[in-house]
């Protein structure tokens, strides 16, 4: 009787492995286009920095941080580099470059910037390579940050602490730059 008991504890919890498998594979395609750069991409044209609204996307990319104003941009460096530049009078800003796998590669806020600039050059290990070499004048003060994948995604934060500053917040997210760039 004892045996029967063990024998039926198997087969039940091998029954339970499978149904659970079964679940898990029919759940795959469900789950498999929410990842972050598939979001990214869905927001609109690649090298352009797209603010987002008051979304579940803006509350994934921002941590649900509700005094920050968030604009993603994805991009290609198989052809040139992209170049990632923003100019204004924010509280605070921080940056995120993540390859297309959402490992982030470099990130950086007005704190650890050079005056709080933002000049980042995201490129590959033979374009940083070429960059170095040529030393172009134009890329002088541009921080090169190396991905090793040719797609991605940047997600640009600002602080707003007050509603006196979502306009400047707005204005620092829409002219802030994520193109390709020249580099030979």
């Amino acid at each position: 009787m004892a045996k029967l008991r063990v024998l039926l504890a198997i087969l039940t919890g091998l029954v339970a492995a499978a149904v659970l498998h079964v679940i898990i594979l029919l759940a795959i395609p469900h789950f498999s286009n929410r990842d972050a750069y598939t979001r990214a991409v869905a927001e609109g044209k690649p090298h352009l920095f797209h603010l987002l609204e008051e979304t579940t996307e803006k509350k994934t990319f921002a941590s649900g941080d509700p005094f920050m104003r968030v604009a993603v941009c994805t991009f290609n460096i198989e052809e040139k580099p992209v170049r990632l530049t923003a100019v204004g009078v924010v509280p605070f800003w921080s940056v995120a470059v993540y390859d297309k796998a959402s490992n982030e590669v470099f990130s950086m806020n007005d704190r650890t910037s050079a005056g709080g600039v933002m000049d980042i050059l995201v490129a590959d290990a033979v374009q940083i390579a070429a960059i170095r070499k040529a030393q172009p004048p134009s890329l002088s003060q541009a921080i090169l940050a190396e991905s090793d994948q040719t797609e991605g995604y940047v997600v640009l934060r600002t602080l707003v602490p007050q509603p006196s500053f979502g306009e400047e917040a707005e204005r620092f997210l829409n002219e802030a730059k994520c193109q390709p760039t020249p580099w030979k």
